[in-house]
């Protein structure tokens, strides 16, 4: 397809924007998912031309962890299990499902998490010193992590707000460290639905390779405000994403 050089622009933008948002809260792709259907793409081919960038800002994101030491990797394998599980079945029902139920679902996890946020915030920041549980030690935690590779696979948009609930939430993971598991579990599900979703054709990579420029150069600042910043710091951004990825569902 042909790319004004306004899109391209908007693209790189909002890119950015949710390179930055997806690795420190969740819910960057409420920019990048309109980016996409100005351009006039349908929602459901939106919807797969977005996990090109998605993919991309996570692999700078855990190279980046890794080199700060902040990626724990002992537990990774059970970790990743059951999101990959949920990711493989949420693309087959995302490259299938109809495009109505695409933003009741994300407005409803967005609202769930923003409740969970104001009423019981615990359960995003465990207090210092808390020793993450194993996966097998919190037989709940696969449930929740299943849950979340389905959604990402299935629409991604907020995923990472329901992978912060079961990191930080049951498995009790610092949020430092719970960002940089959250980017590995959202990374493989999405290379799952990429497969699906290039194999139905409904990827443009054209247009998906420039948001995921932008979208890396974000990936890879937001890691390093994330070694730096403050707990209470980067409790008050995920709030707040919250709050505007509710509001952004409600636009658009």
């Amino acid at each position: 397809m042909d790319i004004a050089l306004e899109h391209i622009l908007l693209l790189l933008i909002t890119g950015l924007l949710a390179g930055v948002i997806n690795v420190l809260a969740g819910g960057g792709s409420n920019l990048t998912l309109p980016a996409l259907m100005v351009m006039g793409m349908p929602a459901d081919i939106a919807n797969a031309t977005n996990r090109v960038a998605v993919g991309l800002q996570n692999v700078v994101a855990i190279r980046s962890f890794h080199q700060y030491d902040k990626l724990p990797t002992d537990d990774l394998g059970a970790i990743l299990i059951p999101t990959l599980i949920g990711g493989f079945f949420g693309a087959i029902g995302a490259s299938y499902a109809p495009e109505w139920i695409l933003k009741p679902l994300l407005l409803a996890v967005m609202i769930t998490m923003t409740i969970i946020m104001l009423v019981k915030p615990s359960v995003i920041s465990p207090p210092p010193g808390t020793i993450a549980h194993k996966v097998k030690e919190k037989p709940s935690s696969w449930w929740w992590l299943a849950g979340a590779g389905f959604y990402a696979g299935f629409i991604q948009a907020g995923v990472g707000f329901i992978l912060i609930t079961a990191l930080a939430g049951v498995l009790r993971y610092d949020l430092v460290r719970t960002h940089a598991l959250k980017v590995v579990c959202v990374l493989l599900p999405t290379l799952v639905a990429l497969a699906v979703f290039t194999a139905r054709g409904q990827v443009l990579w054209i247009p998906g390779l420039i948001l995921a420029a932008g979208s890396m150069v974000g990936a890879y600042l937001a890691v390093r405000f994330a070694i730096t910043a403050k707990t209470s710091t980067l409790k008050w951004f995920l709030l707040i994403m919250t709050l505007c990825g509710s509001a952004a569902v409600l636009w658009f």
